[in-house]
């Protein structure tokens, strides 16, 4: 009979960590732990969460009866790194420390390898990462901007990307080397990713800041009126970061980050509830051409994913805006739990080897 392996997936995000415990493939306990907004805002960095969010992982472990000692291995998102290619990564010190840094920006992703680091020296365990968000497989024009030494960067939902192209070319019974898709993950922050035959080769920035707007990101946005908002006086660079990567989108139209509530906004007979839902569509149809373009035009689907693409009105107007180019196919929510999971199980039965991060870019400039 194979071995047990009894897995914990942490996967930290704006304002949740989500948990799940599995044996093998078998999921036994799942729990989405809710941070409250003026929680987060007592800690001036995402850095400074860490102790706050490992305790309630250990304390919501223990109060639905799991005992930590028991797991076996210990994997998260990741975030936080030098770009790296995909795959799993053994979680070493040098990951830790660049981790901690949020070499890319501050972003509780950054939190997974060192939650999970932690839990695994305590408990004398392993610690992984699976395809964090600084996967880089882009082409190299994609990286080029107009300024000398200013290049785009791949920040993206690698994991979840990566898991929805496997399981849809398994529907399919496709290989996902052999197809060309357009992936757009629909979150608090929103990636557009041309996949050409197994590598992300273009995307939007969701860290950096470039795409459409999302329900807390602004998204592209004229250079010239954010220098004049940088200088005018009124915010400090952690408030105008905030503005732009935290509480911008519909966040900043509404005061809220929830689909439902805009929609029942524009439902209720509110013009700018309407107009900027029907914005944010729109806009997400752009950058679907823009990786269309990409991939020359030869793409075999386009898939809507995330907790947005439940939203059938709005997956529908992407769909009018963009079903010309390739068949759109909605495949809501998001597997990055079960991912970090099934990563794990490889590397555990010997059937993957993991990496070991060098701290190395994948690209250095030109």
């Amino acid at each position: 009979m194979d071995k047990t392996f009894r897995i914990l997936a942490v996967n930290p995000g704006s304002t949740s960590t989500k948990i799940a415990l599995y044996e093998n493939d078998r999921e036994i306990f799942n729990e989405t732990i809710r941070h409250a907004a003026e929680t987060l805002r007592t800690f001036d960095e995402v850095q400074d969460q860490l102790g706050y969010r490992r305790d309630m992982v250990e304390k919501t472990m223990e109060a639905n009866g799991y005992d930590l000692s028991q797991v076996d291995v210990f994997v998260g998102r990741g975030g936080g790194l030098m770009s790296v290619t995909a795959g799993v990564y053994e979680v070493t010190p040098l990951l830790v420390e660049h981790a901690a840094k949020g070499i890319p920006g501050q972003h509780p992703a950054q939190l997974a390898s060192q939650i999970c680091k932690q839990f695994a020296d305590k408990y004398g365990k392993r610690a992984l990462i699976y395809n964090p968000p600084d996967v880089d497989e882009f082409i190299d024009i994609a990286r080029i901007t107009g300024i000398k030494g200013v290049y785009r960067e791949s920040h993206l939902h690698a994991l979840n990307q990566k898991e929805i192209a496997r399981r849809f070319c398994l529907k399919r019974n496709v290989q996902y080397e052999q197809v060309n898709l357009i992936i757009c993950h629909l979150g608090g922050g929103i990636s557009i990713t041309a996949h050409e035959k197994g590598r992300m080769i273009d995307s939007n920035d969701v860290i950096k800041g470039s795409g459409p707007m999302s329900p807390t990101r602004a998204g592209d946005l004229p250079y010239m009126k954010v220098l004049d908002m940088a200088f005018s006086g009124a915010y400090t660079k952690k408030q105008l970061t905030e503005k732009l990567n935290q509480q911008g989108g519909l966040t900043d139209h509404f005061g809220s980050s929830d689909m439902r509530d805009i929609i029942k906004m524009a439902q209720s007979g509110d013009r700018d509830a309407d107009v900027v839902f029907r914005a944010m569509a729109y806009q997400n149809a752009k950058y679907i051409g823009a990786m269309a373009v990409a991939l020359r035009g030869k793409v075999d689907a386009i898939i809507l994913t995330g907790g947005i693409a439940n939203n059938k009105a709005f997956t529908d107007l992407i769909a009018h805006y963009a079903d010309w180019i390739a068949e759109v196919v909605v495949m809501p929510n998001e597997y990055e739990l079960e991912a970090m999971s099934a990563a794990a199980l490889r590397v555990m039965r010997g059937e993957e080897m993991p990496k070991i991060y060098t701290g190395v870019p994948v690209w250095n400039g030109l």
